[in-house]
């Protein structure tokens, strides 16, 4: 389980100059998928950011079953909007990488490698580099990457949003099934209404100026087959569009 206890981060010369994010408390159950959605420039980046080690909050702290949470402790699986892919390495080489950097296993990455790229249909090409991919094999690279390495949490920062909207359907399904087969505590930051009832076990809905959560919801729809044809779908979407634009809406 992740806690994160009257988080403020701000930024600026003397980090005082604007608060991004201000006193937020959150609770991702372990094993959930939690979405983060909300307004332009509410601090949905920026949050991740702190729990992945990447920024310093100014206040507050962020636990993982009650022991701070660390990359240099936990597994931190993280993606960000560009996949992070190295442009000089072959799509088996990416997928490799992030184990490699850990310094992780090596003796059975191989075969855990070539099994993930069969799931996710990308076998063929792994000795490809990241240019000769489309956007959506880029992501089913990234996707391997993160789950070879079994992390303790993961964390996605917007991964599907570059992707076509059919594309991105069907990149929801492939994060869905890969996720299944380890329940992985997962922080997910979306601006799409539809990914975040699609996936998110638990919504959370942030407000601006500065950053700060507005309203935690359950969401027992998410992952349920058939779901973009359910009525109850479509009138999620409705509630939870009206309340982002009554914040301000997305700019």
């Amino acid at each position: 389980m992740i806690e994160i206890r009257n988080l403020s981060v701000r930024y600026g010369a003397n980090q005082n100059d604007r608060e991004a994010i201000s006193n937020v408390h959150l609770t991702v159950p372990d094993g959930t998928v939690c979405a983060v959605i909300g307004p332009s420039g509410c601090g949905k980046s920026t949050l991740l950011k702190a729990v992945a080690g990447i920024l310093t909050p100014n206040e507050g702290e962020i636990l993982m079953d009650g022991k701070p949470l660390s990359p240099k402790v936990q597994s931190i699986g993280f993606m960000p909007q560009s996949y992070g892919l190295m442009p000089w390495r072959t799509a088996m080489e990416n997928i490799r990488l992030g184990i490699r950097i850990k310094g992780g296993r090596s003796k059975d990455s191989e075969e855990e490698i070539l099994s993930l790229m069969e799931r996710l249909g990308i076998a063929e090409l792994r000795d490809r580099y990241p240019r000769e991919l489309s956007g959506g094999q880029q992501q089913r690279v990234a996707l391997a990457r993160v789950f070879l390495l079994r992390p303790d949490v993961l964390l996605m920062d917007e991964p599907f949003s570059a992707l076509d909207a059919i594309t991105r359907e069907d990149m929801q399904e492939v994060f869905l099934a890969l996720w299944h087969s380890l329940k992985v505590t997962t922080l997910l930051v979306t601006h799409y209404v539809e990914e975040a009832l699609y996936l998110g076990e638990r919504i959370v809905l942030m407000q601006a100026s500065p950053g700060r959560i507005a309203e935690v919801m359950e969401n027992p729809l998410a992952g349920s087959e058939g779901l973009r044809a359910n009525p109850a779908f479509f009138e999620k979407g409705r509630q939870l569009r009206e309340k982002i634009k009554q914040m301000g809406g997305y700019r």
